[in-house]
């Protein structure tokens, strides 16, 4: 996959992009990263990428004109790829654990990061894609969320985790939040290790750590549980919270 970055403040990406598992990937060739500087592809003397608003009030507006050229200055780098757009927006689709698995399956993604009070609307209507939002709150700016996007995405990219199941067992994976984890030691502070994960009884680990996450998820977020997939032992095992909570009798 190659992933590149549209932004006026690339030294925001070198530190992340440079370490763990984002490095590996890349060194081994699963990921390639290039983040370019809108501010080279603006014209004049002094490379001016923002304006003030049409029709006034506050804050600045990022010029069109960079943002085409640097869009098409790399796109004419592939003769017959384009990359998959995407604008970094609060006013864009929830970044969620299946939009980051969709994301990872296109083979070149530009990330397009806003500053100051917004960006041209004819960057949204004629160059961009798809408009990504991290959540319901406003960031000083793109770069933070496309970083939080790039690594999600990442960990979908086949040979980018070490264990290629890895993503499989992340939360929303399944449609249920991850259970607890435990490493040595096995006592800490009197703090014992559950007694099932050192049996080394793979069918009893295997379902504790499933009934974990039900309980996590009924827990914390049970609104996932209405869409997540459920065998009949998973619907029995909520049913025996819910009546340890008392939300069901015994009849029930």
């Amino acid at each position: 996959m190659r992933i590149d970055v549209l932004t006026l403040f690339p030294a925001m990406f070198s530190a992340y992009l440079g370490e763990s598992i984002l490095q590996r990937a890349q060194q081994a060739g699963r990921i390639a990263m290039h983040v370019h500087n809108i501010r080279d592809y603006a014209e004049g003397k002094h490379h001016v990428t923002d304006e003030p608003p049409y029709g006034g009030g506050g804050g600045m507006i990022l010029k069109p004109q960079p943002i085409f050229d640097a869009v098409e200055n790399l796109a004419g780098e592939a003769e017959e790829r384009r990359p998959k757009i995407i604008l970094l927006s609060p006013q864009g689709r929830l970044l969620t654990h299946d939009v980051a698995q969709a994301l990872a399956a296109e083979s070149w993604l530009l990330f397009l990061c806003g500053r100051y009070e917004g960006i041209d609307e004819r960057v949204r209507e004629h160059l961009v894609d798809e408009e990504l939002s991290i959540g319901d709150y406003v960031l000083t700016g793109g770069e933070l969320a496309a970083l939080v996007v790039i690594d999600a995405v990442a960990r979908h990219v086949p040979g980018v985790l070490g264990d290629e199941h890895a993503a499989e067992r992340d939360s929303y994976a399944n449609g249920l939040l991850e259970g607890p984890h435990y490493t040595r030691p096995d006592d800490f502070r009197g703090w014992r290790v559950p007694e099932v994960l050192r049996t080394g009884h793979a069918g009893h680990i295997e379902r504790w750590r499933r009934e974990q996450a039900l309980r996590r998820t009924w827990q914390r977020r049970p609104e996932l549980l209405l869409s997540a997939d459920l065998s009949e032992v998973d619907r029995l095992f909520l049913m025996t919270l819910a009546r340890e909570a008392g939300h069901l009798t015994r009849e029930q």
